[in-house]
């Protein structure tokens, strides 16, 4: 097939929703209400470097205000356009409300190479950009709250935060105007890792569900099975670095700019990320092959493919050649609508994005109910949980020595038990119960219904009735 059909990343998150729609009943004007974007704002500013002005374009997009405030990330890419702004902020209203976090759907983008300038000069652009949303309301804690995105981080979000306190010198809440700060200004622990154990989780609760486990031709757990990440970035590295360590996968594959390295054995990933950082590249990794054109590693054999970094990496050109029964979407939309009908039709199963990376707006959700909140999780109960559990440690003790040899504690229980979960333990177990019951809603769905064809449409089909029931009790 050629390329030239190929849906653009707009077209395909619009061909996915109307695909669930059709299989819903919407009360008339409600489906366009919820499709459409509610406004977008595009900026244009100009900023003194190096000599001269240069003149930055930059968008910020309110698909949904079903909820308020919307959430959604900031991108800092030179390929930041309106319509790719506004089909990420649809897919962030489907994955609020997929995982049940209170807001609606937004999405920002500058249009720029943040390699092309030094920090001090991303600073002032960064400022420049969040002035231009923030005198408008595009920026709020109560209205708008961004989040990192490709190119952007901590960094940025400290930034920004900072220009919004500024501007805001009463707002007690201003540090809610942004999450995915450093922990010192804000943040929240767990917020780094959050959508690479998010993809874990998915995971997860995926293998809990012979059914769906059984779809895929796969079965028992986690352990021993292949599987190959494109793109080491934060999502890619943290899914792979736990999913290894943690689960006993094998990461047999990893994919970079710069080519390929692929391992049957497994790949060490903590050494691979280390060589990225130092070398910048997969390039000359040793205890692996290495291959230049890495995209061809995405049709290699493996139990499980985790498409972690760009949009479109799966399309017309290769969906027919990919091998992998199992595609978790850690990355918005690496799978487009033509390569999701033909993999489909191969009977591939896909976990989709709107579901396998909500993993950071749902810490991002704990981060700005901690603002709010001026308290750190954990802080209040601690204590009381370690003194609670003494009293049944000592008990056991007493019941230890009486017994004497015929029974004993467990040499490291005392330990485990006495130490209350501080807010990495606490906001590590709120994502996980957030991906649980997100996941078995879409299975749900799938697995009740003979018309819902995939978790995709299932995902979609549970987000969008959310939505509708949100705008139903407000009185639309």
């Amino acid at each position: 097939m050629s390329a030239i059909k190929e849906p653009s990343f707009r077209e395909s998150v619009d061909m996915m929703f109307n695909r669930a729609v059709a299989l819903m009943e919407l009360e008339p004007g409600l489906e366009e209400k919820i499709r459409v974007v509610n406004a977008t704002y595009t900026v244009r500013f100009g900023v003194r470097l190096r000599g001269k002005i240069e003149t930055f374009t930059g968008y910020r997009s309110v698909h949904s205000e079903h909820m308020e405030p919307v959430k959604g990330g900031i991108r800092f890419s030179m390929g930041v356009n309106q319509d790719e702004v506004e089909a990420l902020g649809a897919l962030m209203t489907y994955k609020c409300a997929l995982v049940e976090a209170p807001f609606g759907g937004s999405k920002g983008g500058l249009r720029i190479d943040p390699r092309k300038y030094n920090e001090k000069e991303m600073e002032t652009i960064t400022r420049r950009f969040a002035y231009e949303l923030i005198k408008r309301d595009l920026i709020n804690p109560s209205q708008n709250v961004p989040a990192p995105d490709m190119g952007t981080g901590q960094r940025e979000m400290a930034w920004i935060a900072d220009q919004y306190a500024r501007m805001n010198t009463t707002d007690i809440n201003a540090r809610a105007c942004v999450t995915g700060k450093p922990p010192h200004a804000g943040g929240i622990a767990g917020r780094v890792e959050a959508t690479g154990r998010g993809v874990q989780y998915a995971l997860r609760e995926f293998f809990r569900h012979p059914k769906d486990k059984a779809a895929a031709g796969l079965t028992d757990t986690l352990g021993g099975k292949r599987i190959v990440v494109q793109g080491l970035g934060n999502v890619g590295y943290h899914a792979a670095k736990f999913l290894q360590e943690e689960d006993g996968a094998k990461i047999t594959g990893i994919i970079e700019r710069d080519g390929s390295l692929y391992n049957e054995n497994g790949l060490d990933v903590e050494a691979v990320y280390q060589h990225i950082g130092e070398h910048g590249g997969v390039k000359g990794f040793a205890g692996a092959d290495y291959a230049e054109d890495g995209s061809k590693l995405l049709e290699a054999e493996c139990d499980i493919l985790i498409p972690a970094a760009l949009e479109s990496v799966i399309n017309l050109n290769n969906a027919d050649r990919i091998k992998a029964p199992l595609i978790i979407e850690a990355a918005n939309g690496p799978v487009t609508a033509g390569a999701d009908e033909i993999l489909r039709d191969k009977g591939t199963i896909i976990i989709p994005d709107m579901y396998a990376n909500a993993g950071g707006v749902t810490v991002s959700y704990f981060e700005w109910v901690k603002n709010l909140s001026h308290i750190r999780f954990g802080r209040m109960q601690r204590r009381q949980e370690e003194t609670r559990h003494q009293l049944l440690v000592n008990e056991l003790e007493r019941l230890d020595a009486f017994m004497g040899e015929k029974w004993s504690m467990s040499p490291d229980f005392k330990d485990k038990y006495l130490r209350g979960a501080d807010e990495l333990e606490l906001v590590r177990s709120g994502l996980d119960d957030t991906m649980r019951i997100a996941y078995q809603s879409i299975s749900e769905v799938w697995n009740s219904r003979d018309d819902v064809p995939d978790l995709r449409t299932a995902a979609f089909i549970v987000a969008i009735s959310r939505v509708a029931k949100a705008y139903t009790a407000k009185g639309l």
